[in-house]
């Protein structure tokens, strides 16, 4: 299996179209050859491209910020001499100045397969930037690491964000690839876009089939399993319950003191959870929510890939919990990522319906059955994105 870095890099022919031009690159610390050597450090030994610049998503092109809204600073690469440009600090779209820089920007970034992680948003920026500055922009794609299913209510208009620019599903299904393709086309972005596909990989494959070791994309995703439930989980970070940042488990691991773990599982009994398994687990965070106090809660434990649904199991124990601790559960309040106004869950599921509806004590299936509803036509047009069987 190769990815688009490794064809990139491996064939003088893909490059040919390169030469001449100017060159940035767009990447993070997941951002490797089999060999684990940076992209930046393998691209700038090449040989014959011409690397003038990098830009670098949230949690920096090195992977040096920790958590949401801490922004870092535009620098010089001390090795490699090129100004190293923030997409999450002072901009997120970059500038006509960054622009200036370069002629082409190559996307090197390993998605995680979400909606809302903000990779997925710079992504858009940069091809909506580099349309309106004349600049092509050339994704090298990597498998999307949770496979092709597809969960969750769509983005709806108006509410888009810096976790959420445009109209998808939570868990989308797609490659970075695939979705760049998706942005500038139905957004009408015209952006002048080439995808260097991975080969080798299938649509069903999940990234342990690549038969290369994890490396966290950001910091908090330390291992495959917390990709595997973060569409769900990371609606906690709309919430009061911990979502387990400050363990050593992050996503896998959620909980709060004031829960009482066997009273929610009694109060799931009738909820199907397929896939997955809820562990009872007490933790204590070294930082984030409930920083040094103990908590209560789960581990979640995903025993079949093919009928686990991590948006539906996250939001029938937020449900729970909402039911049985109505005076100690709350909605979290703004600022987050970069919204001052609208309530982080909100953005989070893509408009305010599910907060209301699980206010309301709506029943989990219902729910289910209208976001399924919406999902209709975008898998109908879903296929004519792909770049894999």
């Amino acid at each position: 299996m190769k990815f688009g870095l490794d064809r990139l890099l491996a064939d003088p022919a893909l490059r040919a179209p390169l030469k001449g031009r100017r060159i940035a690159l767009l990447a993070h610390p997941a951002s490797l050859t089999p060999e684990m050597t940076h992209s930046l450090d393998a691209l700038r030994a090449c040989g014959d491209l011409n690397i003038t610049a990098a830009f670098g998503p949230q949690h920096g092109l090195r992977g040096e910020k920790q958590a949401n809204m801490i922004e870092s600073d535009d620098y010089t690469d001390p090795v490699h001499g090129i100004p190293v440009f923030s997409l999450y600090g002072k901009v997120r779209k970059p500038t006509p100045a960054m622009l200036d820089t370069c002629d082409v920007i190559l996307v090197d970034l390993q998605d995680i397969g979400c909606r809302i992680y903000t990779f997925v948003t710079t992504l858009r920026y940069v091809l909506e930037a580099a349309a309106e500055c004349g600049k092509s922009v050339w994704v090298l794609d990597r498998p999307n690491p949770i496979g092709r299913p597809v969960e969750g209510l769509r983005l709806r208009p108006g509410w888009q964000s810096f976790v959420g620019a445009g109209p998808l599903p939570m868990r989308h299904g797609f490659t970075l690839g695939e979705l760049s393709r998706y942005y500038n086309i139905t957004q009408e972005l015209g952006c002048d876009l080439e995808v260097i596909p991975a080969q080798g990989w299938r649509r069903r494959d999940y990234f342990d089939a690549t038969g290369l070791p994890w490396v966290m994309p950001s910091p908090n995703l330390p291992t495959l399993e917390g990709a595997l439930v973060y569409p769900g989980q990371v609606l906690l970070e709309g919430t009061n319950l911990s979502e387990g940042r400050g363990t050593t488990r992050p996503f896998e691991l959620c909980g709060a003191p004031f829960l009482e773990p066997r009273r929610i599982v009694h109060e799931l009994k009738d909820t199907p959870l397929p896939g997955v398994v809820l562990r009872e687990v007490g933790f204590e965070p070294t930082f984030h929510k409930w920083a040094g106090e103990f908590c209560r809660g789960f581990q979640l434990h995903v025993t079949d890939r093919r009928t686990f649904k991590p948006y539906f199991t996250t939001l029938a124990f937020l449900s729970a919990v909402r039911r049985l601790y109505p005076t100690r559960f709350a909605w979290r309040q703004p600022p987050y990522e970069y919204e001052y106004e609208r309530l982080p869950i909100d953005l989070l599921t893509g408009d305010a319906a599910i907060r209301e509806a699980i206010d309301a004590g709506r029943p989990l299936i219902e729910l289910e059955a209208a976001w399924q509803d919406e999902l209709t036509p975008f898998l109908h047009s879903h296929k004519n994105f792909w770049l894999y069987e």
